[in-house]
């Protein structure tokens, strides 16, 4: 990839959000006029422990260059246990997407609560940085 491919080029990132938290956290960032990369696509789930872990597979194969689920904190999910769920797949799919030969950095989860506008742009503007640096995916769009 050349410099100026890099310049021009902006990830594409899917973040999946739980409707009671991190999605309430950037709404509340929104609110607020908290700016975040644009890059980001929200896609909202009822709870992060309804998470299907093929959608981090389609989302890369159609083209996302990184992938984002996050929830509310251990112990804080509105149905009880969703995120305790959550959390033995995201191990699973961490070593499926290496085991595919993908960078593990593309798919990343956080744990962000309703009140924690600032830590959703944080963590936005990091996942952004972080794939950026990794640069295009191309080992699924390929695969095509």
């Amino acid at each position: 990839m050349s410099l100026t491919e890099t310049k021009e080029w902006k990830p594409k990132i899917i973040v999946f959000t739980c409707n009671w938290c991190t999605y309430a956290a950037a709404d509340t960032a929104g609110f607020n006029h908290f700016e975040y990369p644009a890059q980001v696509r929200i896609i909202r789930t009822p709870c992060s422990g309804r998470f299907d872990p093929i959608w981090v597979l389609r989302a890369l194969n159609r083209g996302a260059d990184g992938v984002l689920l996050s929830g509310c904190h251990p112990g804080d999910c509105h149905y009880g246990t969703g995120n305790y769920y959550n959390r033995r797949r995201q191990t699973i799919m961490k070593n499926l997407v290496e085991y595919m030969g993908i960078e593990p950095e593309r798919f990343q989860t956080s744990w962000i609560s309703g009140s924690e506008a600032n830590k959703f742009q944080q963590t936005m503007e990091k996942l952004v940085s972080d794939i950026t640096r990794l640069g295009p995916n191309r080992k699924l769009r390929d695969m095509r």
